[in-house]
């Protein structure tokens, strides 16, 4: 499919390139995750039972090498050195989507959140000793990292709300803040945190936020305890409640200038939702396809499930709204590709209304097809709605979404 944009015309038909790289993911995926997620969560199970399932699995660790023999590895980062297999936005939709279909697969690939938001972060707005220290060691996956944003004591969907204070003390920063769902600071790995805080409270609305990098080791961080999604605490990445008590951490660490926080926020956070829907489409397709095969095994009043009247709907409509959001996506990442994330921005909050819902809608129909089985441990589908469930609130919630999209809308008609 081809669509005009901006004067341009841009073909949505997978390049050659990629067309081989699917074919070489979902054999990955065939032959080393969808077979390997029992194990995975076993893993956390037993870590668990022996009292700390915040121990990094093994599984995970032996299929890291295996994803980076198959070319398979990094495939986020657009136009880095450090990262020469990274695909353009739109190359790399249809390759998250399918890792979206598996809890699982983006961290084996090195393509999960938050990392992969953090990673482009440093190295778009990172100094050279910056990536040195802190970007390739995360691009080799030898470490972790979480961000801090958002603040329990404030409604964090305005980030200019932000109340943590970096003050500047001689040739340092002194941290004070308190930070919650700072996904991934659970895991022992977690090496650097970005911090989003205030440097300047007096300057203008949106110059007075600043981001700077926080060794997580830094004396006077306290992690509290992790927040649990519906009753997940999505060990051992977690989302964990942290407090900073006078943290004092290098100049140097701070990215790009004072009161450039707002700035790099925005063009972080582009990327790092349009990587969220992608991912959400795999799900969606994931709990189709288990919906269908489940229909068509299941006989009641007579016949099979997918017989009867309500499920042909269902799975009809199903279809409609993926591709429909598929879509959607490859317009928006197309977008950013083309003319910049700052003019994608209507697209981006389109398809972070979209994807979401879309996806929680099919994952609901699906767990009413599985019965009880639905929403039990034998399927990911009561956990994929949970995780869907949150981005309707994470980076951005749907409100503030349809208010940008609305502004942008009537814009045009002034």
């Amino acid at each position: 499919m081809k669509k005009q944009i901006k004067g341009v015309l841009v073909d949505f038909t997978y390049s050659p390139k990629v067309i081989e790289l699917r074919a070489r993911l979902s054999t990955f995926m065939d032959e080393h995750i969808y077979p390997n997620e029992h194990r995975f969560y076993e893993e956390v199970a037993q870590n668990r039972q022996k009292g700390n399932p915040w121990i990094p699995t093994q599984i995970i660790a032996d299929l890291k090498p295996k994803a980076q023999v198959a070319g398979l590895w990094n495939l986020f980062l657009p136009k880095s050195t450090r990262a020469p297999q990274g695909l353009s936005n739109l190359e790399y939709a249809p390759l998250c989507e399918m890792m979206g279909r598996s809890h699982i697969a983006p961290e084996v690939f090195n393509c999960n959140a938050p990392d992969t938001g953090n990673m482009e972060t440093i190295e778009r707005y990172g100094s050279e000793e910056q990536k040195k220290r802190w970007l390739e060691p995360l691009l080799a996956g030898e470490i972790r990292s979480t961000f801090l944003m958002t603040e329990p004591e404030v409604a964090s969907s305005d980030a200019t709300n932000i109340q943590c204070k970096i003050e500047r003390d001689g040739e340092e920063y002194v941290i004070n803040g308190h930070k919650w769902w700072s996904s991934g600071a659970g895991d022992p790995r977690c090496a650097v945190y970005i911090l989003m805080g205030k440097t300047n409270p007096d300057a203008p609305k949106h110059q007075q936020q600043s981001m700077i990098l926080v060794p997580a080791n830094a004396p006077g961080i306290t992690v509290h305890r992790p927040l649990t999604i519906f009753g997940y605490d999505d060990a051992p990445h977690g989302h964990m409640e942290i407090t900073l008590k006078n943290v004092r951490v290098p100049c140097s660490n701070l990215l790009l200038g004072e009161g450039r926080g707002f700035e790099i926020a925005q063009g972080r956070l582009g990327p790092g939702r349009i990587h969220h829907c992608m991912r959400s489409i795999g799900a969606a397709e994931r709990a189709l396809e288990s919906m269908c095969k489940r229909l068509q095994n299941r006989i009641a009043f007579g016949k099979p499930l997918a017989e009867q009247g309500v499920w042909l709907e269902r799975i009809a409509e199903s279809r409609c709204l993926i591709d429909q959001a598929r879509l959607l996506t490859l317009k928006a990442a197309a977008t950013m590709d083309t003319d910049g994330n700052k003019v994608a921005r209507k697209e981006i909050s389109m398809i972070k209304v979209v994807a979401p819902n879309m996806a929680l809608k099919i994952i609901d129909w699906a767990i009413q097809a599985h019965g009880g089985a639905g929403v039990s441990q034998d399927f990911e589908l009561a956990y994929q709605y949970a995780w869907q469930r949150i981005l309707r609130i994470a980076d951005g919630p749907d409100e503030v979404h349809h208010a940008a999209i609305a502004k942008l809308e009537l814009k045009q008609y002034l």
